[in-house]
């Protein structure tokens, strides 16, 4: 059998180490006479699993003790409305709006807040296409303010903050990191909340990553119900009620596959590689390719582009799946094409989808 290459945006591509390794290991689990999807959630072989991929998942970001770990269920988009019910307080959030994701993130917030709150949008770069992040100037921030919302990395605009423009703004700050986390070193202690959901560079979908600082812990009024509330979660170490077995071992997987990768500084060397490689392939098409969003923003992990001509799309496509690329349409909100470079897209595959990018430039151009 031969795999294709992945750039799907999620769920997305797993290393191929973890799926053999998962493969070997799906009907017993260690000896223990059964897979983990069978196994007891509070038996010592998976209480074992959880507590090595937390201790592995602490070891790679750099999470302090004072943050909880957290393995929840419903994705990141349940985390849009869990942040509010948690920390709002009858108090007001700041959102600061770059793309899709962080969009819906601050209307489930709005929707969640009746009597409990408010949420304002500090700034939106909608006018712009999403193709940019807000200036200073334009960004206006309440000093008293519950927490401020931002999206690290937007997966269908192609956005990403980078790491030297995330800066104390003096109340705690809450990111989804969902198609960037561990892509990366993170300074964890300049934010109180960190969410991803896992299925783009954690593992399979299914299970949902909270770093939360403990003083954000125990802030949820009664009215919040009880899977939702993360002091809850927490001083039940996420197993409340049955968790997402399999994914959190497979996540526990990929953790122990990116230490032998050399951490994620050793993962950020390779992903500045790859999008290096794509941009210059995109800006080196003399108007062929194009990628609409501003340089100094440009995300590593998510590449929007599209043809100049967009009668070329579908043709493009067809010829992609057919060479064995994956997952290369674009959302569609935006149309156009994209390439996800996560963590698990080797620099060949990069080198593959480049070398068919020429080739159909030089047939269709």
């Amino acid at each position: 059998m031969t795999r294709a290459w992945n750039f799907s945006a999620g769920p997305a591509a797993l290393p191929e180490e973890v799926l053999h390794q998962a493969q070997e290991e799906l009907l017993d689990w260690h000896g223990a006479g059964c897979s983990v999807m069978e196994m007891s959630h509070r038996g010592k072989e998976f209480m074992s699993i959880l507590a090595q991929a937390e201790a592995d998942l602490r070891e790679l970001m750099g999470i302090p003790e004072h943050y909880k770990v957290l393995f929840l269920q419903g994705g990141a988009t349940q985390q849009f409305a869990q942040i509010p019910l948690n920390l709002l307080a009858g108090r007001s959030a700041d959102y600061i709006v770059t793309g899709s994701w962080s969009k819906k993130a601050f209307k489930e917030a709005q929707r969640v807040v009746a009597n409990a709150g408010t949420v304002r949008c500090a700034a939106s770069t909608e006018e712009s296409g999403f193709t940019r992040l807000p200036t200073a100037e334009e960004i206006k921030l309440d000093p008293f303010a519950a927490y401020l919302h931002v999206c690290t990395n937007e997966t269908i605009h192609g956005v990403e903050i980078p790491a030297e423009r995330i800066a104390d703004t003096g109340v705690p700050l809450v990111a989804d990191m969902s198609s960037h986390i561990l892509s990366r070193p993170v300074p964890v202690e300049k934010f109180g909340l960190i969410y991803a959901g896992a299925q783009k560079n954690i593992g399979p979908s299914g299970v949902t990553l909270v770093i939360i600082h403990r003083d954000l812990l125990g802030m949820a009024p009664l009215t919040v119900p009880t899977l939702m509330d993360y002091a809850v979660m927490a001083e039940n170490g996420s197993m409340l009620n049955t968790p997402p077995t399999f994914s959190i071992y497979i996540a526990g997987l990929v953790f122990q596959w990116l230490k032998r990768q050399g951490g994620l500084a050793g993962m950020a060397a390779i992903n500045a590689v790859k999008a290096e490689m794509l941009y210059d392939c995109i800006d080196g098409s003399d108007g062929f390719y194009t990628n609409p969003v501003a340089a100094d923003c440009r995300s590593r992990m998510n590449v929007p582009f599209t043809l100049a001509d967009a009668r070329l799309d579908a043709v493009f496509l067809d010829e992609a799946k057919a060479a064995g690329l994956l997952g290369l349409k674009g959302h569609k909100s935006v149309g156009g094409m994209r390439a996800s470079l996560y963590n698990a897209v080797s620099v060949e595959a990069v080198r593959v989808l480049i070398e068919f990018m020429n080739d159909f430039a030089k047939s269709n151009g």
